[in-house]
């Protein structure tokens, strides 16, 4: 069974702001929230690590490879 911390000032003052945050931070940003393989997660993070890429970066770059190629496959359809 779970039990919670002692009440603290500083915790009940987290619990406030993060209560007082959460639709904010939630609308700022998003999560996939989707798996994959854990051999695959682990080599695409050694990969990251080794050459100093953040994780959103990787996404947002793979995400304007994709919407390129998406963008050249549908303009030869149209031809």
């Amino acid at each position: 069974m779970v039990t919670r911390k002692e009440d603290t000032p500083q915790r009940l003052a987290n619990r406030k702001y993060e209560e007082k945050n959460k639709q904010k931070r939630k609308d700022a940003s998003g999560n996939f929230q989707t798996m994959i393989p854990r051999e695959k997660f682990e080599e695409i993070n050694a990969f990251l690590k080794q050459n100093n890429i953040t994780k959103v970066y990787f996404i947002l770059q793979a995400y304007e490879i994709l919407k390129t190629q998406h963008n050249q496959s549908n303009t030869k359809k149209e031809e």
